[in-house]
């Protein structure tokens, strides 16, 4: 049984329909990539199954629970967790008050499990420890990013949902995100990435759904995608 399944899911902006009938999986333990031109609906999808904006048709369900319009809250206490494109970390706070803050939505509760939580998720991110009592806004882009995916995983996440999470930053930050992104999923937690870097999507997938104009128009392994120039081409402009 997958983890995450949606079902014929119908978003609008207002009178904009965006997410027209998108049905996917996700299985436990999968990286799995949605991947398309910018507008295709990909952060529709995330934010659609996050509650941010309430699907009017189909349907979302999550380790065997109806999620379909429930509150962000509850989809976060749900076990999933959101790191969204524009990061939305505290300036005026400091990495560690950002990752308390995490904490919150956390599965764990004493303060000696958090605090071996927060060493653990530290252990990805050797340069946030290095900046754990600096501001947020005294952080790089990079270093941003990498605290946003922390303050999520910190909640000890049975699903993180990843937007864009290479957007803006050079090669070296890249090539380094991916491995960091690679480590957290064979570890044991699920993602459900958007990215625009075809080659960071066909490093980290197990699968991949490639989206244009609110439909899914392909579902594949790595290899099957890298085999079918014609939907690179169509979809991905590659």
């Amino acid at each position: 049984m997958s983890l995450l399944a949606l079902e014929g899911l119908q978003t609008y902006y207002g009178e904009a329909h965006i997410l027209q009938g998108v049905s996917l999986t996700v299985g436990a333990g999968e990286v799995v990539t949605l991947i398309g031109r910018n507008g295709a609906g990909k952060t529709t999808t995330l934010r659609s199954i996050m509650g941010l904006v309430p699907p009017r048709g189909g349907h979302i369900t999550f380790d065997g629970r109806e999620l379909t319009r429930l509150p962000t809250h509850e989809v976060a206490r749900a076990g999933i967790a959101y790191v969204p494109e524009e990061r939305r970390i505290l300036p005026n706070l400091s990495v560690a008050e950002n990752l308390r803050l995490g904490l919150l939505g956390s599965r764990t509760s004493s303060a000696e499990s958090n605090g071996a939580v927060v060493e653990e998720v530290l252990g990805y991110f050797p340069r946030l420890r290095e900046r754990y009592e600096q501001k947020g806004k005294s952080l790089s882009g990079g270093e941003q990013q990498m605290l946003a995916i922390a303050r999520g995983l910190v909640a000890r996440p049975k699903l993180m949902l990843v937007d864009e999470p290479t957007e803006g930053l050079s090669p070296l930050l890249v090539e380094n995100l991916t491995e960091i992104l690679g480590q957290i999923n064979r570890r044991g937690t699920t993602i459900l990435l958007v990215e625009q870097i075809l080659e960071v999507a066909l490093t980290l997938s197990h699968r991949l759904y490639v989206m244009d104009q609110g439909r899914i128009q392909f579902e594949g392994t790595p290899d099957e995608l890298r085999a079918d120039p014609d939907i690179q081409q169509r979809f991905l402009g590659v």
